[in-house]
Order: structure tokens, then C-alpha cells, then sequence
């Protein structure tokens, strides 16, 4: 289940950056409420998954999702350019969180 945890806590981390960008600088008090919710539900997530996981874990799975999800969120919404070295190193960052996953025993 702490996984499970971690892993929304990660994607509600996506849902605050992308609320953020719509926020326009928090004059849009819709998107700058969902963005609110968004961190508190996923600093909760994380809180819960680090009760049984380890910080060092969590926290870079945590981050790993988040820019991961991040970075497609922008590509696909918001239009984002990336290069194809930065795939190259975006793919090199999902393989770091599987390999991360791979190899805890928890």
C-alpha cells in the first residue's frame, strides 16, 4: 500500500505544477485552489508512504514522478519544446525510478 501512496502522491504533484502554470501567478483563485489541494494531498501521500518506506526512496520516486509527469504534462498541454538530448535524458530519469523500484526490497 505504500507504494501506492507514493505513486499519487507523485501524479498529485503533477496536478499542482500544471494547476500552478493555469494559476498565472495565483490571480486565478480557481486553478490557485486546486493547486493548494494538490500539494496538500500529495505532501499527505508522501507523508503516509514515508511512515513505512524510506526517505532515501520515497523522496527521489516522489521528485522522479512529479518532473517525469511534469514534463509530459507540458509537452502535451502547454506545448513545451524538448530537445532530443533531453529525451535522452528524460528517458535516462525513468529508468533511474524503475531501477530505484527494482532494486528496494520494501
Amino acid at each position: 500500500m505504500n507504494w501506492i501512496y507514493l505513486i499519487a502522491a507523485g501524479l498529485f504533484e503533477v496536478v499542482w505544477a500544471a494547476t500552478m502554470k493555469l494559476s498565472h501567478g495565483f490571480t486565478k483563485l480557481n486553478y490557485t485552489a486546486l493547486t493548494i489541494l494538490g500539494m496538500i494531498a500529495s505532501f499527505m501521500l508522501l507523508a503516509k508512504a514515508t511512515k513505512t518506506l524510506p526517505l532515501s526512496i520515497a523522496y527521489p520516486i516522489w521528485t522522479g514522478i512529479g518532473a517525469l509527469g511534469a514534463i509530459i504534462v507540458g509537452f502535451i498541454f502547454f506545448g513545451d519544446k524538448i530537445s532530443p538530448l533531453t529525451w535522452i535524458f528524460i528517458v535516462l530519469l525513468l529508468v533511474s525510478i524503475i531501477g530505484i523500484k527494482l532494486t528496494t526490497s520494501n
